[in-house]
């Protein structure tokens, strides 16, 4: 194999900017199908981004013989199924987060695909980017010293009424589609570039509650996780807010790192000499950085980027968080 023909399960807004064009600009890559359920909107997908085929049938896309990887972009509740699928078809499989509904399901994912040996790569592309590249450079030098903890607040206003009539933004508030609310979408993110920075969880604990009850799902979220290096993890999520916070915080023993997730591209570096801030160019397809590794990851020229076990490992610290005792 020396090339990757992708067909993508899911042609919805988040394969239209973040994803979808990047598999064609990837080097040794290129976008060849894509399926959604409403036929009309996969025909649409497919003649504005060129794909040459479209299908409303996933089984169909699965078993196209030119495609020999396949992009999962729909809710978490079909993850795993069609995962699966593809895994038994021995098809390469990109997934995104968060990975399924539940560590159970996760950890299946990533059973199968070590048993069938299919390769599947998670799709926590924060990691491939330069901000957090350079963020891991940072904490890998120990140019703060010796991390102590981390710190992180994200809160957020509730969405009101005329947003939650919107499906796009209603189906994150159903836990049967998204396993829970706004933290199961948004959290793996941070959780996993906590992984990425220092590792293996040793204990871990958190509450989650429904304050407002204007749904079914918690809008608050509180965890802290104790890594076996001895870091500690403070996190704090707030789904209805009057303002917006977007922060994290590692402190060290000679300084402290800065940054934000989802709203600024910068690191602020404090040390006693003083403050430094790195800026990074915001990047046009999100997800370009992390296929373009999957890829190579795929045609064998370089490690998997992030594995079904991690990804599943995430899974595991989100229900922690948010399962009821």
């Amino acid at each position: 194999m020396n090339k990757i023909n992708w067909g993508i399960i899911g042609c919805g807004d988040v394969t239209e900017i973040k994803s979808g064009p990047a598999f064609n600009k990837v080097p040794h890559s290129a976008l060849v199908a894509v399926m959604r359920r409403n036929a009309n909107k996969a025909a649409d997908y497919a003649h504005r981004h060129n794909v040459s085929r479209w299908y409303a049938d996933a089984q169909q896309l699965i078993h196209d013989n030119e495609v020999n990887a396949i992009y999962i972009a729909t809710p978490p509740s079909s993850h795993a199924e069609y995962a699966l699928q593809a895994i038994n078809a021995g098809k390469s499989v990109y997934v995104e987060k968060p990975m399924a509904l539940n560590y159970s399901a996760a950890k299946k994912m990533a059973q199968v695909a070590q048993e069938k040996n299919v390769k599947m790569v998670v799709a926590h592309y924060r990691r491939e980017w330069p901000l957090f590249i350079k963020l891991k450079q940072l904490v890998n030098n120990k140019v703060i010293g010796n991390i102590h903890l981390a710190n992180l607040k994200f809160y957020k206003p509730a969405q009101n009424d005329i947003e939650l009539l919107n499906k796009k933004n209603a189906w994150r508030l159903d836990p049967s589609i998204s396993g829970g609310g706004l933290f199961h979408d948004l959290a793996p993110h941070q959780l996993d570039i906590m992984y990425h920075l220092f590792g293996e969880a040793i204990d871990i604990k958190g509450i989650a509650y429904n304050q407002l009850k204007i749904n079914t799902v918690d809008d608050i979220v509180a965890g802290n996780i104790l890594f076996k290096n001895g870091i500690v993890f403070n996190g704090a999520w707030c789904f209805n807010t009057s303002t917006s916070s977007d922060y994290c915080e590692l402190i060290g023993s000679n300084g402290k790192i800065s940054f934000s997730f989802f709203n600024e591209n910068k690191i602020v570096l404090t040390l006693g000499t003083g403050i430094t801030e790195l800026n990074f160019e915001p990047l046009q397809h999100v997800q370009q950085p992390m296929i373009e590794k999957t890829v190579q990851y795929f045609l064998n020229k370089t490690t998997n980027p992030c594995t079904g076990e991690e990804g599943a490992e995430i899974m595991r610290w989100i229900d922690a968080f948010t399962t009821k005792q």
